[in-house]
């Protein structure tokens, strides 16, 4: 597995499969043997926050990313926009060879998705994405790495997608074909996802020998799945529209009745933080629902693929099955 790869994980078209079978195979070993593998010492590891003006939602993802770089001996540096003013007095371009000088590696949550490609292309160091407005993918990342841990393999599960055609919505997409991972959708009219995101997971849906379904009823989408997954109804910067979007998304919220139709196994999955009216309560604190365990596994995933662009780390468990 060539850094070079790993270092373009913003970009999931280009991501392989073998890509998130190491990836996985890292974070599990990272998890497993944690009090003790790590001897690597980084000069610093940036989060650069490009767009969390909100404070709760900024300290929410430092306090997520701070102990995994700890426990990596890093020193993570946060940026926000109250402390540079990328695009507006400094360029991107500047932006990222100022940080190519400063750090190791960028992890950058964004607005704009071409925000994250200038970024890449400017910079020599890996810039990672830690959200954009087309791609979430270290948060597929926990998800599939905590679904191999319930499941003890990925290949042949169904997943169903009961929300907004987001940027959530989008890494499933784009991941779940190479897994070898079903996906169900179901989205509000008006809600569904990017146009140019669902034709090439069609692609890979074909290429892959997997199912890829869109629809706008949320029972058909749930039937016989292993998974339910949802995410928020309003991201941010959709305040405005939050009346609309929550009238638009009557009849969306997960609950026992849509697991009613799913498998006998199956389990829920959440990114956090949650509404009400995504999921009750009865299945968010039930023994099917792994959203805990999904959040912890975003510190091990983020270790993971800092270990792997950074050190020659050499994993130390037997190969997972995926």
């Amino acid at each position: 597995m060539s850094r070079c790869e790993i270092s373009k994980l913003h970009n999931l078209l280009i991501i392989t499969q073998n890509f998130y079978l190491f990836y996985f195979f890292r974070g599990r070993n990272l998890k497993f043997f944690h009090n003790y593998c790590f001897n690597y010492t980084s000069q610093y590891l940036l989060c650069s926050h490009l767009f969390l003006s909100q404070l709760l939602n900024y300290l929410y993802y430092l306090n997520l990313v701070t102990p995994g770089f700890a426990l990596l001996g890093g020193h993570p540096c946060f940026l926000t926009l109250r402390d540079i003013h990328l695009g507006v007095n400094e360029s991107c371009t500047d932006t990222a060879r100022v940080l190519s000088g400063f750090c190791d590696v960028v992890l950058a949550r964004v607005y704009k998705h071409s925000t994250l490609e200038e970024l890449d292309r400017e910079a020599s160091i890996p810039i990672i994405n830690g959200l954009s407005n087309l791609y979430h993918p270290i948060q597929i990342l926990a998800d599939f790495l905590t679904l191999q841990e319930h499941y003890g393999s990925l290949n042949g599960l169904t997943v169903s997608w009961i929300g907004d055609g987001n940027n959530v919505l989008h890494s499933f997409m784009m991941t779940a074909a190479k897994l070898g991972v079903h996906l169900k959708v179901a989205t509000p009219k008006g809600y569904e996802p990017d146009k140019g995101v669902t034709e090439e997971a069609h692609r890979l849906a074909k290429q892959h020998g997997t199912q890829l379904i869109l629809t706008s009823d949320p029972m058909e989408a749930a039937r016989d799945s292993n998974v339910l997954v949802t995410d928020t109804w309003v991201s941010m910067g959709q305040e405005e529209e939050k009346k609309k979007r929550l009238k638009d998304f009557h009849g969306y919220q997960i609950s026992m009745q849509t697991g009613s139709v799913a498998k006998s196994d199956w389990t829920f999955l959440h990114c956090l933080p949650r509404e009400m009216e995504e999921v009750d309560d009865q299945v968010f604190y039930s023994s099917r629902s792994l959203v805990f365990s999904e959040a912890e596994n975003r510190k091990w995933t983020i270790m993971g693929l800092i270990v792997s662009l950074l050190t020659d780390y050499t994993a130390q468990i037997p190969m997972l099955k995926f």
